[in-house]
C-alpha cells in the first residue's frame, strides 16, 4: 500500500475518533437530525477502524513469530505463524483498500425498474413478464416495496412495457448492474414443433434520487397528455382521464404514471421519474466520456449491451460480463433468488474499482 493511501486511511480513523467525541457531547443529542447524520457517518467509518486495529495486531503477531525464528525448537511453529500472519495482513490490506473506493451516493436509495419487450413478439412480452416477476420476488424477499407506475400488457400475457418504483434501503446498490439486454432461449408454448426460439427484453435501473446532478426542466420542452387509466382500481378505472404521459421534446423521453387515482398525483410521479431519467442519462454520458469500456454498465441504463442469457432447455444462466459466471439454477433465479448473481457482480465491481485506485496511485 502506498504512503498516500495509508495517510487517507489514517485520516478516516481520526475522523471516526472525532465523531465519537461529538456523539458523546450532550449538544449533539439535542439536535436529532445532526445526531442521526453523525451516527450514520460513525457507522460507516467503524469498519475502517476495526480493520486498522486488526492490521496492527497482525503486524504484532508477525513480529513475534519472526522473533521466534532464531530458536531451533520453535522454528517450525514460527514459520507457520509467520505464514498465517502474512496471509492475514494481505487480506486486511485488500479490505482496507476497499474502504477507500468512492461510495456511490445513489447506492442506499430507491430506484425505477423499467422492463420492455424486445425482439421476439409475444414471446418477448412473456419473457419481460418473467423478468419483472423475478425482480418483484427478489424485492419482496429483501423487504422492499414495489409499486407499478405504468404497464402495457402483452396480447398473450406478460408485458410490452412495465415500469415500477422499488423502495427500500440499498435497493439501487443491489440492482444497479441489471441494466441491459436480457436474452432468453426456450420453446414457446405456441411452438408445435418444439423448436427453441431466442427472444429478448431490456431492463433499465434508474436511481430515484441521483446524486447531486441538477436538471432544469423548461415547461416549453414538455408535452403533457392525459388518458384513461387501465388495470387495477375498481370503478374509477377507465372513467376519468387521471393517467399522465409526459414527453420531453428535446430528448424524446416519454414517462407515464397511472397508479394514482388523481391526475395531480400521477403528474407529480411522472415528473419525478422524468427528472431521474434525465439525470441518469447525463451521468451515463459523463461516465462514457471518462471510460470507453464499462464492463458492468453500472447505472447507465444502457440497453444495447447483451448482459445475460437465460437458457431454459439447459436450466442455465450466463452473465456475459464476467468470465465464468454461469449458474445451472434457472428456476430458482427466476423465482427471485438473485443473490449469487448480484454478489458476484458486486465483487467484480469492487475489484475493478480497486484496480483503478491502485493504477491511479502508481501513475
Amino acid at each position: 500500500m502506498t504512503p498516500s493511501l495509508r495517510r487517507k486511511l489514517e485520516a478516516l480513523a481520526e475522523r471516526r475518533e472525532e465523531l465519537e467525541r461529538l456523539l458523546a457531547d450532550p449538544a449533539a443529542a439535542s439536535d436529532p437530525e445532526r445526531f442521526r447524520a453523525l451516527s450514520r457517518e460513525f457507522a460507516q467509518l467503524e469498519p475502517v477502524a476495526r480493520a486498522l486495529a486488526a492490521e496492527a495486531q497482525a503486524r504484532r503477531d508477525l513480529a513475534a513469530a519472526e522473533a521466534m525464528r532464531d530458536d531451533p525448537e520453535l522454528r517450525e511453529l514460527a514459520e507457520e505463524e509467520i505464514a498465517a500472519a502474512s496471509a492475514r495482513l494481505a487480506a486486511l490490506e485488500t479490505e482496507l483498500l476497499a474502504h477507500l473506493v468512492p461510495k456511490d451516493p445513489r447506492d442506499e436509495g430507491n430506484l425505477y425498474l423499467e422492463v420492455r419487450a424486445g425482439t421476439g413478439g409475444d414471446e418477448a412480452a412473456l419473457f419481460a413478464g418473467d423478468l419483472f416477476r423475478m425482480y418483484a420476488r427478489y424485492a419482496e424477499r429483501q423487504g422492499w416495496k414495489v409499486e407499478v407506475e405504468s404497464a402495457s400488457p402483452g396480447e398473450h400475457g406478460g408485458y410490452k412495457e412495465i415500469v415500477a418504483r422499488i423502495e427500500g434501503r440499498g435497493a439501487y446498490s443491489k440492482l444497479k448492474f441489471e441494466s441491459g439486454t436480457h436474452r432468453v432461449q426456450r420453446v414457446p408454448e405456441t411452438e408445435s414443433q418444439g423448436r427453441i426460439h431466442t427472444s429478448a427484453a431490456t431492463v433499465a435501473i434508474i436511481a430515484e434520487d441521483p446524486s447531486d446532478v441538477a436538471v432544469e426542466l423548461n415547461p416549453a420542452d414538455l408535452r403533457i397528455d392525459t388518458y384513461r387509466s387501465s388495470g387495477a382500481g375498481g370503478q374509477h378505472v377507465n372513467k376519468t382521464e387521471s393517467a399522465i404521459r409526459i414527453t420531453h421534446l428535446p430528448t424524446g423521453i416519454v414517462v407515464e404514471s397511472q397508479s394514482e387515482r388523481s391526475q395531480h398525483a400521477n403528474r407529480d410521479k411522472a415528473m419525478k421519474r422524468l427528472k431521474a431519467v434525465l439525470v441518469e442519462a447525463e451521468l451515463a454520458r459523463r461516465e462514457a466520456a471518462q471510460a470507453q469500456e464499462r464492463r458492468l454498465q453500472v447505472g447507465s441504463g444502457d440497453r444495447s449491451q447483451r448482459i445475460r442469457t437465460y437458457n431454459f432447455p439447459q436450466g442455465r444462466i450466463t452473465d456475459h460480463r464476467v468470465e465464468g459466471l454461469t449458474l445451472y439454477d434457472l428456476p430458482n433465479v427466476l423465482d427471485g433468488h438473485l443473490e449469487p448473481l448480484i454478489e458476484r457482480l458486486q465483487r467484480e465491481h469492487q475489484a475493478d474499482a480497486l484496480a483503478q485506485l491502485a493504477g491511479a496511485q502508481a501513475a
